[in-house]
């Protein structure tokens, strides 16, 4: 990536983080603390520290923009396809804090207790995106299918949700999942 393409990236970063202060979202988890992993789905530190269970799908969409903007934009520098994921991943994080879509959360997913994203969180997750990204790009096809595949599985036994139950969770909330998810 050109210094320029870096300088932009770092800038989405600060937009981002400054967006997320001016909504009132905490820059680091109430409880005064940073740890780098949470491993409870439903602590009142997930979506707080640095990383947890949904760091994993911040991975997934990493992976998933790479391939978007590959069929999509392939003549494109990667580094212009990276700062459009950057962008969209910076928009989703401001958009997922935002009292509609954290009520839909609460109300849909296996995410009951969800009160938002610390703004540490937030960039974080951006991170992680970026990294599934550069993985992307780097590794073999398979190797990347592979990954989405494990990183998808793994949450599923581990917290009983991933990526894709949260979608359909907020797209189509279903009650059978819901109570699967909550054990029941």
């Amino acid at each position: 990536m050109t210094r320029r393409s870096w300088l932009i990236a770092l800038a989405i970063l600060v937009a981002a983080a400054a967006i997320l202060l001016a909504m009132g979202r905490n820059p680091i988890c109430t409880c005064g603390t940073v740890t780098f992993w949470v491993g409870e789905r439903d602590s009142a530190e997930t979506s707080q520290m640095l990383a947890d269970w949904y760091s994993l799908s911040h991975i997934v969409h990493g992976l998933l923009f790479y391939a978007a903007l590959w069929l999509v934009a392939r003549r494109w520098p990667v580094d212009w396809r990276f700062l459009v994921a950057l962008l969209i991943e910076a928009s989703w994080e401001v958009t997922e804090n935002t009292p509609m879509v954290i009520d839909r959360y609460r109300a849909t997913t296996a995410a009951l207790g969800y009160t938002g994203d610390s703004v540490i969180n937030s960039l974080s997750d951006i991170l992680m995106m970026a990294l599934g990204f550069l993985l992307a790009r780097k590794l073999p096809l398979w190797s990347a299918i592979l990954l989405l595949v494990a990183l998808e599985i793994i949450p599923l036994f581990a917290i009983r949700d991933n990526l894709t139950l949260n979608v359909i969770a907020l797209i189509a909330p279903n009650h059978s999942l819901q109570a699967w998810q909550a054990g029941h």
